[in-house]
């Protein structure tokens, strides 16, 4: 042991903390080191006595009464017997057991006086404690009075009752009424034993009568069966009585029916007082004439599940009552005459339980002592304390039943007890209290080296008792202030806990305690190690059987635990004993297992275990050794009949997998010779199967085996077996009937295969008739498997048979098939047509159905067509390509989105079938309200000096309504990562196609956003970025006089349009605003750029021809070119448009014209109702869709009907 600094280590309390010990309160359990240290004066306590209630059985030799205690000083024992002083000693009879309160009394055949309530008090000089009251119970042996009883006569049908009056004795009690000769009287609905033990006859007959009615009461804790004298009961007969006769009459002996009348219990209200967790027991017993019935209700609620009904519904049974069985119950007893009630009220009794007691403590002197003690039970329990047994008559107790004591002294240590009692039962509670002062005293040795793995818990001990209770503080050796942190825990007993230990807490460590009445200090020394550690784990591995097998082991440690490391392995959980020899299969070198010549026995968990004295680590890998079973053999026929045959065979080795199952094949001669194919599986616990075969065929068999590896190798093949011919079995399936035509249907079906066939000459008879018209079949016989009926009425039920048949006879009754015949088209069409607008670019469509009379069909559903006449900014009309959705089912309106908003359309609906489209609804045409327009066509720089840009831009070429004007935006960026504030500017007159932007920064670069607004609404903006400079005036001209820092633009000149009214636009000599260094001052560069612009410009004019044409063009295209804001956003790759929307937004870039207009962008997109003819529609609107192209994403040209527009004046 090392020697560490002196366990006498000083140190010093705060006033705080001696305040709080003075009110320090522990259990009173002393530790057995601390008695070893000095010799602690204790309370007395009371630790085993007898139960509460014993019986001394008169078979038995002896019985003992145990009472015994602890305390220092010893205690001393006293005993009252129902209250009274009682000395055991007194009695010869009775031993005493030395140092203990045990007595045992001799059974010399008289101890009747013993019977009495016991109570034991165990007594030194600091108190005294009491055990509960024990009660003694000496039986007497029961006996039944002897007596005379007379014959007991009743007429026919009158009630009667034996009554019993069993001798009273130790319970259970149970009753049994036998005849002299032991045999038992039957009991049933009319007979029965009552709990009381009475025997009841409801109603007596003549076979009632006998001189040896016995009653028989068994005591069987006492092991006493005691017989009541015999009872002659005799029944006159009343000529011929029946029970279920409503009444006999002979003379003046005739008999009636009576009512029923309660034998048991008497009067029509009972009360009934239970013990929580016993089994109630309600009972009725009636008289009259027929038999009565019991039933049971409760009246203020529902009988509980747990309910049970004995002695034929006479008795109800409720187990482990609770507080919930509290209630008013009722039996009714019933016959034909009428029927009597019995009410039971019930209370749910509990003896005490208690709620708080006193509990054992140790107080310092001048503390206050505060004890509780409170109980339920029902009734309410009385509380009654005592002190030493005596009860508590000089000391205050508050209503609540607490006992305050101020300011304690030694003398005031005493035993308390609470004693809570009603009329179910008492119980009692003991606190000892005990108020003494002790200096500390430490009860672990000094010097003591513990040792833990890094990661781990460690505990260093110091257990120290004391009063007060002693304050513990732990320092290391290192560091000047007590270890604290949530690493450390410092428990009551003064153990200190370091969680999650690392290397640096290695050292050494003081305990230091003390209290007002001292001090004391111990030292540990401690040791943190590298833990185990497993870093090359073995692998889960699979390997056929008769290979190797290895697993690899690799493990770390700690150098200071290098003479007690080891690694070693097990196979599930059992260690491997490694013997080397020839024949030896297990090996390990360097931590690698290797296991030779693999068997199924192999197979298992391994388990690598690297362990030090104070950790291990552990590592588990699964071998799977990997096979098939073998073949199955013997196989054997049995059982031959025509129609199955029995195969039974021998399973082979499953190789340590179970079989899952048998897969049993089959080959014939005549079809398909030496194929075989499968017949049936059956279970891998099976070793037999019954095979049912077809006819005409010639069967051999085989058999494999599959488990969790695989399927073995097929078994050698049977002997064959070959069936005669007989008529099909079965009929042919997959039967489907088509109508191409109105006056036909055209039947099909699965011809049978040909081993289904079980004979020669396979035909088909075909059987139809009109369902509900025809009565009779009509029937022809095929060879082929389809067949026409022709002149059939439109689209009428046919039923249906196919039989097969060959030479032997017809196949089983076939089953019937309904169908239709051809469908015709839809006689007239959906009437009512109406339209109601939802927004600029959906509308909802509603008509009248068809009447199903007129479709001649199944219904498939209702096509709508639409078509575009003309915009509403222009005056001539026009038929542009026609649309179509499909809504299949039966219903009466669709919801057709894609529309061009502030147009004028015309649509036409038709109900559809089988056959195709029915007649058209009369044309209805409907406009569609305004939107928000495209974004303008064109924006461009067209001037710029050093404080000022004009900017030039072209309408939208889709307004999608009335313009009323445009909204410019602009904001500095200059590269800049945060932007400059937004401006905004509307410009209300519609022929200002040019603006000059004043008051800019010089030398600044500026992004513009131009949106177009009708009264709906702003589309969204194009974007245009300028560039100020720092001195002087830059347009077109500069170009022109061989300026290399502009490119200059060929005049474009707009086409005119009817979209807008604007003036015309001579956009002559475009420049774009820029200052350009390097290669753009190069000729090349300068004519690649014009050729460039050369051919942009023969594109733009090839768009506007194309839209001048006026030819149909596919809805898709147009809104590819002139996307519908109010539908979908803007397609910001459509080719032909000037914006360069490709440019992602910059930070703080522009989210809305202004704060409260925004680009409209509607959900009511295509994608949202379908996908081309394909789409359909869900009952909540959605549509099957014609829209044509949707699926095309790509970019498409500018063409259709859309005009030029008008050059506009700047």
């Amino acid at each position: 042991m090392k020697t560490l600094r002196n366990a006498g280590v000083s140190f010093s309390f705060s006033l705080s903390a001696t305040l709080c010990l003075l009110h320090w309160t522990a259990a009173l359990d002393i530790p057995l080191e601390a008695l070893g240290h000095t010799n602690i004066e204790q309370l007395p306590t009371i630790t085993e006595q007898s139960p509460t209630s014993q019986v001394a059985f008169p078979f038995d030799e002896k019985f003992t009464i145990k009472c015994e205690a602890k305390g220092n000083p010893h205690p001393e024992f006293k005993w009252t017997k129902d209250g009274q002083p009682f000395d055991p000693s007194d009695d010869p009879r009775v031993t005493i057991v030395e140092n203990s309160g045990t007595f045992i009394i001799g059974n010399n055949g008289n101890i009747s006086e013993f019977q009495g309530v016991y109570r034991c008090s165990a007594t030194n000089k600091l108190g005294t404690a009491i055990s509960e009251e024990i009660e003694i119970i000496i039986p007497t042996i029961p006996k039944f009075p002897k007596e005379k009883n007379p014959p007991i006569t009743v007429e026919e049908g009158n009630a009667v009752v034996l009554q019993c009056n069993p001798p009273k004795g130790i319970p259970p009690l149970k009753i049994h009424w036998m005849t002299i000769g032991l045999q038992h009287i039957d009991q049933d609905e009319r007979v029965s034993v009552g709990l009381n033990g009475d025997l009841y006859f409801s109603n007596v007959l003549e076979k009632d009568s006998r001189r040896d009615y016995c009653c028989f009461a068994a005591f069987p804790r006492i092991r006493t069966i005691v017989q009541k004298t015999p009872m002659t009961l005799i029944v006159n007969r009343i000529q011929s009585f029946s029970d279920t006769e409503s009444s006999v009459t002979s003379g003046a002996n005739s008999i009636l029916q009576r009512r029923p009348k309660l034998l048991t219990p008497s009067g029509g209200h009972s009360t009934i007082s239970i013990v929580k967790g016993d089994t109630l027991q309600l009972e009725c017993i009636a008289e009259g004439l027929p038999t009565p019935k019991i039933e049971w209700t409760r009246l203020d609620g529902d009988l509980p599940k747990r309910a049970a009904f004995q002695n034929l519904g006479k008795l109800l049974e409720i187990p482990e009552v609770t507080e919930a069985e509290n209630g008013l119950y009722q039996c009714n007893a019933a016959n034909a005459l009428g029927k009597v009630p019995h009410n039971f009220q019930v209370t749910v009794e509990e003896p005490p339980r208690w709620l708080s007691k006193p509990e054992s403590m140790i107080y310092t002197i001048g503390s206050d002592v505060t004890l509780d003690c409170k109980a339920a039970g029902k009734p309410e329990p009385t509380i009654q304390w005592k002190v030493n047994g005596v009860p508590l008559r000089n000391m205050p107790v508050s209503t609540d039943n607490q006992i305050v004591r101020r300011d304690v002294k030694i003398n005031d240590s005493a035993v308390y007890q609470c004693e809570a009692s009603n009329k179910r039962g008492t119980i009692l509670a003991s606190a000892n209290i005990l108020v003494m002062n002790l200096p500390p005293m430490l009860l672990t040795d000094n010097n003591l080296e513990y040792a833990t793995v890094e990661g781990k818990d460690v505990l260093l001990d110091c257990k120290v008792f004391g009063s007060p209770h002693p304050v513990v503080e732990w320092d290391r050796e290192d560091s000047a202030s007590p270890v604290q942190g949530p690493k450390y825990s410092i428990y009551e007993n003064g153990s200190l806990n370091i969680k999650n230990t690392v290397k640096e807490d290695s050292g050494l460590y003081t305990c230091l305690t003390g209290n007002t009445e001292g001090k004391a200090a111990i030292t540990a020394i401690l040791d943190i190690r590298d833990a185990t550690q497993i870093v090359e784990p073995p692998e889960n591995i699979k390997v056929l059987r008769g290979s190797t097998a290895q697993f690899t082991c690799g493990a770390k440690y700690d150098s200071a635990s290098a003479n007690d490391f080891q690694v070693s392995w097990n196979k599930d959980n059992k260690d491997i004993t490694f013997i080397h020899t020839d024949k030896s299969r297990f090996y390990v070198e360097d931590g690698v297992l290797q296991i030779i010549n693999v068997s199924t026995e192999d197979e298992g968990n391994y388990t690598c275990v690297a362990s030090t004295a104070l950790d291990q680590a552990q590592e588990t890998a699964v071998l799977i050794v990997l096979d098939v079973p073998d073949p199955p053999e013997d196989l054997k026929l049995s059982e031959p009949k025509n129609t199955s045959v029995r195969l039974n065979w021998t399973p082979g080795n499953s190789h340590n997998k179970p079989i899952i199952e048998f897969i049993v094949e089959y080959e014939e001669s005549r079809w398909k010779p030496r194929d075989w194919h499968e017949l049936v599986r059956v279970p891998g616990n099976h070793t037999s199967a019954l095979l049912k075969l077809h006819g005409h065929v010639n069967y051999q068999f085989r058999v494999s085996a599959v488990n969790e590896i695989g399927r073995s190798q097929p078994s050698d093949p049977s002997d064959r077996y070959k069936t005669l011919p007989r008529a099909p079995e079965n009929n042919p399936g997959g039967i489907v009937m088509e109508g191409n035509l109105p006056n036909e249907i055209h039947i099909k079906w699965e011809p049978l295969k040909p081993i289904e066939q079980n004979g020669p000459g396979l035909e088909y008879k075909v059987s139809w008739r009109r369902k509900g018209v025809e009565d009779n079949w009509n029937e022809e016989i095929v060879k082929r498997h389809s067949f026409f009926i022709r002149n059939t009425p439109t689209f009428e039920p046919y039923e249906i048979q196919i039989q097969a048949v060959n030479h032997l006879g017809f196949g089983p009754r076939p089953k019937v098939v309904t169908g239709y015949s051809g469908e015709d088209f839809p006689e007239s069409a959906p009437q009512n047509v109406a339209v109601e607008i939802i927004n600029s670019t959906v509308i909802k469509v509603n008509w009248l159905r068809v009447p199903q009379e007129n479709i001649r069909g199944h219904l498939g559903g209702y096509r709508v067509h639409w078509w575009k006449v003309r915009s509403l900014l222009e005056v001539k009309r026009g038929h542009s390509e026609k649309h179509s959705l499909i809504f299949p089912g039966d219903r009466n309106h669709g919801m057709v989105p894609g529309l061009k908003p502030f147009s004028e359309y015309s649509l036409i609906v038709m109900a559809f079938n089988g056959r195709g489209n029915g007649p058209a609804s009369e044309p209805f045409t409907f406009k569609t309200p305004e939107g928000v327009p495209e974004h303008p066509a064109l924006l461009r720089v067209a001037s710029f000096n050093k404080d000022s840009i004009t900017l030039l831009w072209v309408p939208p070429l889709e307004p999608n309504g009335i313009l009323t004007g445009h909204i410019l935006q602009y904001q500095l960026i200059n590269d800049m990562e945060e932007l400059g504030n937004l401006h905004n500017i509307t410009i209300s007159d519609l022929t200002v196609t040019r603006w000059k932007v004043g008051g800019l920064e010089t030398n600044s670069k500026y992004k513009f956003y131009m949106s177009a607004c009708t009264r709906v609404g702003c589309g969204k903006p194009i974007t245009e970025e300028g560039i100020t400079t720092m001195e002087g005036d830059f347009t077109s001209s500069a170009a022109a006089t061989g300026d290399t820092n502009f490119r200059h633009i060929t005049t474009l000149s707009i086409p005119t349009t009817t979209l807008s009214p604007v003036a015309n636009v001579s956009l002559s000599s475009i420049a774009y605003a820029g200052i350009y260094d390097g290669i753009s001052t190069q000729g090349w560069f300068i004519g690649v750029m014009c050729a460039v612009a050369l051919l942009t410009l023969t594109m733009l004019i090839a768009c506007f021809v194309q839209r001048n044409k006026g030819g149909k063009y596919s809805v898709k295209e147009k809104e590819d070119l002139h996307p519908d804001l109010e539908s979908q956003g803007i397609n910001d790759d459509t080719f032909c448009e000037y914006s360069d929307n490709d440019e992602k937004p910059l930070k703080g870039s522009l989210q809305s014209l202004d704060g409260e207009i925004k680009a409209a962008e509607s959900g009511d997109s295509l994608a949202g109702y379908g996908d081309g003819e394909h789409d359909q529609f869900n009952e909540d609107g959605s549509f099957i869709g014609e829209y044509a192209a949707h699926t095309n994403k790509g970019p498409v040209g500018v063409n259709g009907n859309s005009k030029g527009l008008h050059q506009v004046t700047a």
